[in-house]
């Protein structure tokens, strides 16, 4: 059991610091002005994400 305790301590580091967004970049939307914080999925192309959600995308013309 030992084993277990041990594999569970280390599985509870990891979730630990997935969670910590704290240091993860954020810039605001460009419609609606809410912080946006860093994802993985934008990644590469982060310096281009400029909106929030789809919504947003969406009125980009005629909302801001």
């Amino acid at each position: 059991m030992a084993k277990r305790s041990s594999d569970r301590d280390a599985r509870d580091g990891a979730h630990a610091h997935r969670g910590n967004k704290a240091g993860l970049p954020s810039k605001p939307c460009a419609v609606c002005g809410l912080p946006m914080t860093w994802r993985r999925a934008w990644a590469k192309n982060w310096d281009e994400v400029k909106y929030c959600s789809e919504a947003c995308r969406r009125r980009k013309t005629s909302g801001g």
